[in-house]
Order: structure tokens, then sequence, then C-alpha cells
């Protein structure tokens, strides 16, 4: 029988029952601790490393599951026949090793672009721990495929509330995403006989992308200054138009309430669709968010498109539609046809964090930042640039639209910025147009610098565009 040969560092970041794993792994690894040799029982192994029962325990579960060892009924716990990998380097750590370089080299490249100040993951760590403590029994079964019914009673809630959507929790769906809740509305649309969409130029590529491999005929229409040119909606039927009328990708224009309503006659009149996009409608710097177009629709034409990703964190892909009753039928039978893709632990999470009243007053404090990060943007812009560099939208969101005089071209632009560790895309990307030879028209994602950072990095994007 192995004899332990381990001092436990209780001031070690490292638990104390995965010391004992790692310990007892290595050496299994290494040969120190045969094939077949029986370890202590779990009594003998916690009195003699002076720790509980359920320490020991949960190192040798982990060993187990692993297939280092064996539990043997009445026997107790030996070592399987694995083989070695002789002394040195481990394989496994080398693996950890792999793994924490990847973690940090990830972090070195991407720290720059998102303010760590934008999210409070104090809160949702709270809200995350009370599901594991209170309701750990809710995550032993999959997600349903529409989502959680806690979620989309909160989000029925908060779109009422401020967007003025109306809704009932079952015309809800939930998905991990834009990409996919897209591609699954495609597949409903199409089984009612709808093959075309009409899109925003400029406008969101993904959706434009997602859209075209199901086959459907994709076209542009124009962007005027207060929203998608309504003129050149095409007159026919078996059409969806995408819009994002509250604050449009990537110009910012806000579709005014006479155009609304012609959009949802146009709807109406031909037995469309409407995808409307509420694309940071919440972030809005003057005056109170505009209202949704799904609000404003009696004859059920509007469906209604909400994603978390640009208001809590990039990494937490949840999104949701909610659909007309015509389209709600058809959907919730196709969708048994699938599993839902969403984290049902990080659902959960948030619709506790919602019912708390705590996303509420995260939209807040990012109003009141980012208004902030905009009018210190602003300032520098004016001071550093001299004129060159004219502002064309900064009323809301998470970018500004910048017009700058150079003979570097866009894409040079972009990418002298991103040495700068400063996030910017040329408009053409979003648009089929050709840029002028000495203006260009570039997005600029302000809200990723940390404010106290914002004056500095100005400064060396005009040393960095001027060299």
């Amino acid at each position: 029988m192995h004899s332990f040969q381990l001092v436990l560092d209780s001031t070690s970041k490292v638990s104390m029952y995965f010391q004992i794993y790692q310990y007892l792994r290595d050496g299994i690894l290494v040969g120190d601790i045969s094939k077949g040799e029986k370890l202590p029982s779990l009594r003998i192994a916690a009195k003699v490393l002076g720790v509980s029962l359920t320490t020991v325990s949960q190192a040798y579960n982990q060993l187990t599951v692993e297939g280092y060892v064996q539990s043997l009924p009445k026997s107790g716990y030996f070592v399987s026949n694995i083989g070695t990998i002789g002394h040195g380097h481990y394989l496994v750590d080398a693996h950890f090793d792999e793994l924490h370089d990847a973690l940090q080299s990830t972090n070195s490249n991407q720290g720059c672009y998102i303010d760590p100040e934008c999210f409070d993951f104090v809160k949702w760590k709270k809200c995350l721990n009370q599901i594991l403590t209170d309701y750990p029994h809710l995550l032993l079964s999959e997600a349903t495929p529409q989502g959680e019914q806690s979620l989309r009673h909160e989000i029925s809630r908060y779109a009422f509330q401020h967007r003025g959507v109306r809704c009932s929790p079952n015309q809800i769906l939930v998905g991990a995403g834009i990409q996919p809740i897209i591609d699954f509305l495609c597949i409903v649309l199409k089984k009612q006989g709808i093959g075309n969409l009409t899109i925003e130029n400029p406008g969101f590529p993904v959706v434009q992308r997602i859209f075209s491999d199901r086959d459907f005929e994709i076209t542009p229409i124009p962007v005027d200054p207060d929203g998608i040119r309504i003129a050149a909606l095409p007159n026919t039927m078996n059409n969806v138009a995408y819009v994002s009328p509250s604050n449009q990708f990537p110009l910012g224009s806000v579709m005014p309430i006479g155009k609304r309503y012609a959009l949802l006659d146009w709807a109406r009149t031909h037995q469309n669709y409407i995808l409307e996009d509420d694309y940071d409608s919440e972030l809005r710097y003057f005056g109170k968010p505009i209202p949704s177009l799904q609000g404003m629709d009696t004859d059920e034409r509007v469906i209604y498109l909400g994603s978390f990703s640009g208001t809590l964190f990039p990494s937490i892909k949840i999104s949701y539609l909610i659909l007309p009753k015509a389209l709600l039928k058809y959907a919730l039978k196709e969708i048994e046809r699938y599993r839902q893709t969403c984290s049902k632990s990080e659902q959960l999470t948030l619709a506790l964090y919602m019912r708390n009243g705590l996303f509420q007053t995260h939209i807040k404090k990012l109003r009141r930042l980012y208004a902030q990060k905009m009018h210190r943007t602003s300032e520098s812009i004016r001071k550093c640039f001299n004129g060159s560099v004219q502002i064309l939208h900064i009323s809301s969101g998470v970018h500004m639209v910048l017009a700058v005089e150079s003979t570097l071209p866009a894409s040079e632009l972009c990418q002298r910025a991103r040495l700068q560790q400063l996030e910017m895309t040329p408009i053409t990307y979003f648009a089929d147009e050709t840029e002028s030879a000495n203006e260009h028209k570039i997005i600029f994602y302000f809200t990723k610098i940390p404010i106290d950072e914002i004056e500095a990095s100005i400064k060396s994007l005009s040393k960095a565009w001027s060299g």
C-alpha cells in the first residue's frame, strides 16, 4: 500500500483536494506508484494528511473519473494499468502549461479592447452562485429548446417596460447568439414560403450571410439619414425586411415615427414581415430610448430581435426572438426537432440578474459611463486632429462614425489604430460602396477604451496616422 509523502500547502490558491489529486496523478504517471498498488483508505488518508474525508474523497473521485485509479467494492482504490511516461515533465502538466500560455496570450492581445469597468462580474458571480447553491436540481436536466421559462418571463417584462414591446413569454425563443437564432428563423420563414430578404445597406453583414446561406434572395436597400429608404422596398409578397430603426448599424440613424408607420403599412399591405433588430437601443445619450417598432405594430407583422452580448459582455452569447403569433405556432413545432444550444446555467443566472433589478442598474451605469467616454473622445479628437477627422454620428450605441481625411486607405488607417489597441473598421466592410480617394468613413468603438486612457490613446492615434 502506498504511503503518502506529501505536505499540503494551506496557503496555496490550489485547493487541498487538487493538491492530493496532482500528487497521486504525477506519481502514477512516472511510475513511483505502481499499477495495481492499493491506495490508503479514505479514512486513513484523511488522518495522515490532516484533512477531511470529503477532501480525500474528491481527490480519489477525480482520479477514478480520469481512469488513473479504479474503485473495487469492499476492497478499496487501486492504481489502473495506464503505463508511465518517464521522469521529468509530465504530459498532463504540458497541456496545462499550453492552456495557461494560450490564456495569457489571449489576455495580452485583447485586454485593451474591453474596458473591465463596463461590467461588474462580482454581482454576476453572486447570481451564478445562488443558482448553484439554491437551484442545483435545475442544472441536472437539459435546457428547454425554446429557452428557460424564467428567462423568457424576465425578457417579456423588461422589453415591455423599457422598449414598449408587447408579448407573452411564450412568444420568445432564446438562442446562443445571433447566428443560430437567425438561422432557425430562416427555417421557419422558408416553410411559410418566404424566400426574399431586403436588408439595409450599409448594414449588419452577419445577418445577410446567414440568409444567403439559406438560399434567400438578397436585396440591399440604401439607408437615408432617417433610416431605410421605404420607396425602394419591393412591392411584392414573401419578403422580410431587416431593419434597425432605433439605432441603425453602422450609421446610427433613427427612424422617425412617420417613417415607422410607412414601413408597417408596407408590411401589412403586402403581407410581408419586418425583422426589427433592436441593436443597442437602450444606449442613448440624449433623451430617452426610442420605443420599438414592434410595440407600434397592430397587425402582427414584426419579428423582434434582441441580444445581451452588447449590453453585458461579449462572451455571453444569449439572444432572443419575439415572434408574431402567426409564425409562433410553426416555430414551436419546428423547434422541438432541435436541442437548446444556449447554456442553461447562464440563462438562469441572467434571469436572476434581471429579476433582482441588476440588469436595469447596469444599463443606467453604462449610459452614464459611455456618455462620459463619448464626450472625452469627442474633445480629444477635436484637439488632436485639427479638423482632419470629423465625427458623423455620436448619439447612441457603442461606436462613433468618423470621416477621416487622409491619403492612406481606410484599411491602413484601421490597421495602425489596432496597433494602438484601438478597434476600428472601415465602413466599406458593411456596405456595397467604394471609398473616395482622400476621405474615409470609419467605425470607431470608443466605449472599449478605459476612460482615463482616452486622451492619451487619441494622441497616439494622431501620431500613428500622420507618420
